[in-house]
């Protein structure tokens, strides 16, 4: 495993980290306490060392459980977002008084006496400006409560709006079928030292290379729920790529990158931008964590096969996913 600095935290991470969105078990499934402490154990234990979050996740398990591994592990660092666990959306969530209560929940829930870092959960445009918003969590800050903050953030547009204030990294949907964040929002984020987590790295899946136009997946799921926006932004699923586009565009990055561990080479592409100080697949298991951590170990993608990956994109995807997010 190989480590980068976290934007002005100075934390060191490593390059492969763990989101948690499927702690403990996969959408719409009961949470197993086990599952989680022993996934995160295994990403541990491969060298991974940071942690991503939220108060939402699980009805508050996740953070529970993480909060419960970083206080045995003081070497582990974390972040966790707040924001998006009441229902509905709405901008109110993000005023002073909610986003102090919400620290101060979170905070509870993991245990700990400040929060490493806190993200603001994919907040309305209206949110951005309101700076009051962002005054709010330099208090909290400077109070000792939480160490750093940023923003978790659905487009391009708010994550440059975001470096406005003094935040310390923003998580951003990154992938092989995402590439718009890395034409110029990268550049000034390290123009800013803001870190980049990059999210949804497999595109929910698509990007394992795994899937076939007849895979099912599970009622609840939100691959099955949530194609096109029904339940929150129509890009935290498969990336906002309709899925049979998707299939055809990952065989067809399988066949002409000549790879069968499709995921490991999308993961390792994301880590070719020095911009990104993380890239952070999910896990739902133990087993899972090798396939995410392995790919550090990649050797860096040719000249070759990233004209493969834009060429894929520009067929299949840029219309209209880029324009969109």
């Amino acid at each position: 495993m190989k480590y980068r600095t976290l934007g002005k935290t100075n934390f060191s991470i490593s390059e492969v980290s763990l989101g948690t969105w499927q702690l403990g078990g996969k959408w719409g499934t009961p949470f197993d306490h086990k599952d989680a402490m022993d996934t995160l154990a295994a990403a541990y234990d491969h060298g991974a060392n940071f942690f991503d979050t939220a108060d939402g996740y699980q009805g508050g398990e996740s953070e529970r459980a993480v909060g419960e591994f970083v206080r045995s592990h003081p070497d582990v660092h974390f972040t966790t977002k707040i924001g998006r666990k009441e229902e509905p959306l709405s901008i109110e969530h993000f005023n002073p008084a909610n986003l102090t209560r919400y620290v101060e929940e979170s905070l509870k829930n993991m245990q700990v006496d400040a929060l490493d870092m806190v993200l603001l959960h994919c907040p309305p445009m209206p949110t951005y400006y309101m700076p009051e918003t962002f005054f709010t969590m330099d208090k909290l800050k400077k109070e000792g409560k939480i160490k750093n903050y940023g923003v978790s953030v659905e487009r391009v547009e708010e994550g440059i709006k975001a470096l406005s204030y003094d935040i310390s990294a923003v998580e951003i949907i990154f992938n092989m079928f995402r590439l718009r964040p890395a034409d110029l929002f990268f550049n000034l984020a390290k123009h800013a030292n803001v870190g980049i987590l990059a999210r949804v790295p497999l595109a929910s899946g698509l990007l394992t290379g795994k899937y076939t136009k007849d895979t099912k997946f599970a009622p609840e799921d939100h691959r099955t729920t949530n194609r096109n926006g029904q339940l929150f932004d129509k890009g935290e699923t498969f990336s906002g790529v309709d899925y049979l586009t998707g299939v055809k565009a990952a065989d067809e990055l399988k066949r002409r990158l000549g790879t069968d561990n499709l995921a490991a080479m999308a993961l390792r592409f994301i880590l070719m931008y020095d911009a990104v100080s993380a890239v952070i697949p999910g896990a739902s298991n133990p087993t899972q964590i090798d396939r995410n951590t392995t790919a550090a170990d990649l050797p860096a993608l040719t000249d070759e096969q990233l004209d493969i990956v834009r060429d894929v994109y520009d067929k299949y995807i840029k219309n209209p996913v880029e324009y969109l997010w």
